[in-house]
């Protein structure tokens, strides 16, 4: 009995210290003339009762406490929610392929986004991440009235069928209004490719209530997804709703990941390949592989965008640009890993 436990806190201590390193590395690393020593020093400086001389000017303060570690947060909780979504859909969906992007919350928010860039006038900036998370519900809300008018919305194949429609749908009217407004396609796609660019601690404190309440449902619903895997007959003989199970955790994780991309932009391959590497190491059980899916997945995109500010610094690469040449070719392996499973 004692044997799990210990191996369950050794897994999550072990992720735990993985994301506190990453924290501390996208802390210490980047641009500004910040040096790592200087920040360390200001950081202990900070600790109650502990008074150190860090010598950063008000101005390198400023930059480290309102807009470098609101970045490094910020890109926490995206990463998180992205990767606890991704093992929530493919548990859901019984699918290894699936994402937090399936039912078409990409392409609505992508939608969004346009309509408020190519629309918004002066006001565009302001009106990108309240428009892109309208859109990703929107087109969510969309596939499941689709979904519902086809097969009652009961089946996996039936919803994704629908996310597949809608999404096409959401892309065709975003490409026409891009083809109008071509004057906007450098910022359409500066947001489509992703960034964690910040103006504070707006953003972490707009999206983290949807991620809180996300993340806790997921949470309460994580030894149902064990029953679901073995089917719905099997779940339902047990006293489970599968249909209603499926439900709460399509919407919950589509709340979060709507909110997280309403700020980041189109962030690919997190869903896919964190819960992955993570199922390889621990094993499908969900009650472990969420919360150390959601460790690792933040502490995954603080460090892709440690890679996207440096890399070639003191230009910045699209942070979707770090994520898709990592994901990409693990996304190959594992197709081919899981041949005659999919």
């Amino acid at each position: 009995m004692t044997r799990p436990s210990s191996r369950s806190a050794l897994v999550l201590g072990g992720a735990t210290l993985v994301l506190l390193a990453a924290l501390l590395a996208g802390t210490l690393v980047g641009p500004a003339g910040l040096t790592a020593g200087g920040v360390l020093l200001e950081l202990i400086d900070r600790v109650p009762l502990v008074s150190v001389d860090s010598g950063l000017t008000l101005r390198q303060q400023v930059i480290l406490w309102e807009i470098r570690i609101p970045r490094v947060v910020l890109g926490a909780i995206v990463g998180a929610m992205l990767a606890i979504a991704g093992a929530t859909y493919q548990g859901v969906f019984r699918n290894p392929l699936a994402d937090p992007y399936l039912l078409g919350v990409s392409s609505g928010a992508g939608l969004g986004a346009t309509l408020a860039i190519v629309l918004g006038g002066a006001a565009a900036q302001a009106m990108v991440p309240p428009a892109a998370f309208a859109g990703g519900m929107i087109a969510v809300l969309a596939t499941y009235a689709l979904g519902r008018s086809v097969g009652g919305g009961r089946t996996e194949v039936v919803i994704i069928l629908a996310g597949v429609a809608v999404a096409a749908f959401a892309s065709a009217i975003q490409t026409f209004f891009m083809q109008r407004h071509d004057d906007t396609l450098r910022q359409v796609y500066s947001w489509m490719l992703g960034r964690l660019t910040t103006s504070g601690w707006a953003e972490v404190t707009r999206v983290l209530p949807y991620v809180f309440v996300s993340v806790a449902v997921i949470f309460l619903f994580r030894r149902m997804l064990d029953v679901m895997a073995v089917g719905d007959v099997e779940a339902a003989t047990l006293g489970i709703s599968p249909s209603r199970v499926r439900l709460v955790l399509i919407s919950v994780a589509t709340l979060g990941t709507a909110a997280v991309v309403s700020v980041s932009g189109l962030i690919g391959f997190v869903g896919i390949v964190i819960p992955h590497a993570v199922r390889m190491v621990i094993g499908p059980g969900h009650r472990l592989l969420l919360p150390v899916s959601l460790l690792v997945g933040a502490a995954f995109l603080v460090l892709a965008d440690v890679v996207a500010r440096t890399a070639m610094s003191p230009a910045e690469l699209p942070i979707g640009v770090v994520t898709a040449a990592i994901g990409a070719p693990f996304f190959l392996f594992v197709l081919r890993r899981s041949r005659g499973q999919i």
